[in-house]
């Protein structure tokens, strides 16, 4: 990757993160941005490992708060910036500088055009880029106005901007499980909370979504979407997704069976 040289007559950035035991990837998703964001903020859910020292040392502004939730830290964490233009980055990722670059170059030649930028990922899984499958494409809105937008949703809370879009070339990339052991952990964590995310929003149990959506999920990911061409990361990809649609939806039986407050 070719190094990215700071401006700093460029339009300031805030770049935005929070943070919850993510010892093992933070520092390189900080230093990411710290050559060329105006400033950073970091807000920490309380971590027990040594994020909140790694986060100090790149943070402008470093705070600890009570998790409430993805859609509610997400937008506290925004709020705190004094820039105009920020840029969330969650940390597991990376800015390479290629899209750095490319975001200066676009924000000082279209300042008055977009209200917000679509960005594109790409993931690091199992030693190898994931090209294929369910994970791609994968892009969102990362950049933009903070007058603009906000983050919307529960589990899978993105940004909607209000205005008009443009979309970047350049990617940002990912690295979001250590193992396979840390994803297991974190489909059990995140199947319960999709679970209750159903069940308050008046979704109900089905023996049809049990029986048909995870093996629907895996032929889409894995035949349809071609993940297949991923060797076996694409294969695991696949199975651990149809893993999931299954535990959702059977913790979604226990809550409304009342299962999980027994034993």
């Amino acid at each position: 990757m070719n190094e990215f040289k700071f401006d700093k007559d460029a339009m300031k950035i805030s770049a935005c993160m929070i943070t919850y035991n993510n010892a093992r990837t933070v520092e390189k998703a900080l230093q990411s941005v710290s050559s060329w964001a105006d400033e950073i903020i970091v807000v920490d859910s309380f971590s027990t490992d040594s994020t909140p020292e790694i986060a100090k040392r790149f943070s402008t502004k470093f705070e600890q708060r009570a998790w409430p939730g993805f859609r509610d830290q997400y937008n506290y964490c925004i709020e705190q910036a004094k820039n105009e233009w920020v840029i969330f980055l969650d940390a597991d990722e990376e800015v390479s500088p290629e899209l750095a670059q490319e975001i200066r170059e676009r924000l000082d030649q279209e300042d008055a055009l977009y209200e917000g930028y679509i960005i594109h990922r790409r993931t690091f899984y199992l030693g190898r880029w994931i090209m294929h499958g369910g994970w791609v494409p994968d892009c969102e809105i990362r950049l933009f106005r903070k007058s603009m937008g906000e983050f919307q949703g529960d589990l899978h809370a993105h940004v909607e901007a209000k205005g008009r879009v443009g979309e970047l070339k350049n990617l940002y990339y990912h690295y979001n499980y250590k193992d396979i052991a840390d994803q297991i952990d974190t489909i059990n964590r995140y199947s319960q909370t999709a679970a209750e995310d159903m069940l308050l929003s008046g979704k109900r149990f089905s023996c049809v979504d049990l029986l048909l959506r995870p093996p629907w999920r895996f032929m889409k990911e894995y035949i349809i979407k071609k993940g297949f061409l991923d060797g076996m990361p694409g294969f695991v990809i696949a199975v651990s997704t149809m893993y999931y649609v299954f535990i959702k939806y059977a913790k979604l039986w226990e809550l409304e069976n009342g299962l999980e407050k027994r034993g």
